[in-house]
């Protein structure tokens, strides 16, 4: 597992305890008017798979974590997944389709695999759900089982549970239309992903 605590220990330790919650979020069940909500909110952005988001990512799989700043840029089926840390100025770039994914940024030059979730597994021993991660981060459920929803007072998403992990959405951006997620935080224990998003950038 080196090549993992090669990755983790060239991030700064900053990120995690930043995103500290101070309040308990509300979490309701789902009715007739959330979830109809919810419903028009993934019919509405479901076919939206042109977008950019910058902002922060907190990785940690129990043992080593780290943060870095983030750009993820969605272009159809095609991702660029990008993520610098600031005192070390070392990149981690993540990029591929529906061909397969490269990783860059490794000791011993770019890793390939059939696809980002094999590869990063592979590679640095990550379980990251980049396909779900992809619908999740729009605030939508993703489309590979059932899932568990729960609301905020807000009506906004407030928790998604769905093939095995857990996603927290921490704060939205409620100036938007539609509301944008803000801070995501997704975990299945030992590992756990957390978004701080600064900016969106969405097209068809």
């Amino acid at each position: 597992m080196s090549h993992v605590r090669h990755l983790l220990a060239a991030l700064p330790l900053l990120f995690l305890a930043a995103c500290a919650t101070t309040r308990p979020p509300v979490r309701q069940p789902g009715d007739a008017v959330t979830l109809g909500m919810q419903e028009a909110r993934e019919r509405g952005l479901g076919d939206t798979d042109h977008w950019t988001l910058q902002g922060r990512l907190g990785v940690s799989d129990g043992k080593d974590s780290g943060s870095g700043s983030l750009t993820w840029q969605q272009d159809g089926d095609r991702y660029d997944f990008t993520v610098r840390a600031p005192v070390t100025g070392r990149s981690f770039r993540l990029v591929g389709g529906p061909g397969g994914a490269d990783l860059e940024g490794l000791d011993g030059g770019t890793r390939h695999g059939p696809d980002a979730e094999t590869l990063m597994a592979t590679a640095v021993g990550w379980q990251i759900p980049m396909a779900e991660l992809r619908r999740w981060v729009l605030g939508l459920r993703a489309d590979t089982g059932p899932a568990d929803i729960a609301f905020g007072a807000d009506r906004l998403p407030s928790r998604l549970v769905q093939d095995g992990w857990t996603v927290d959405y921490k704060d939205w951006d409620t100036t938007r239309q539609p509301a944008m997620p803000t801070r995501v935080f997704a975990e299945k224990p030992p590992f756990k992903v957390r978004l701080s998003i600064e900016t969106w950038q969405l097209a068809r």
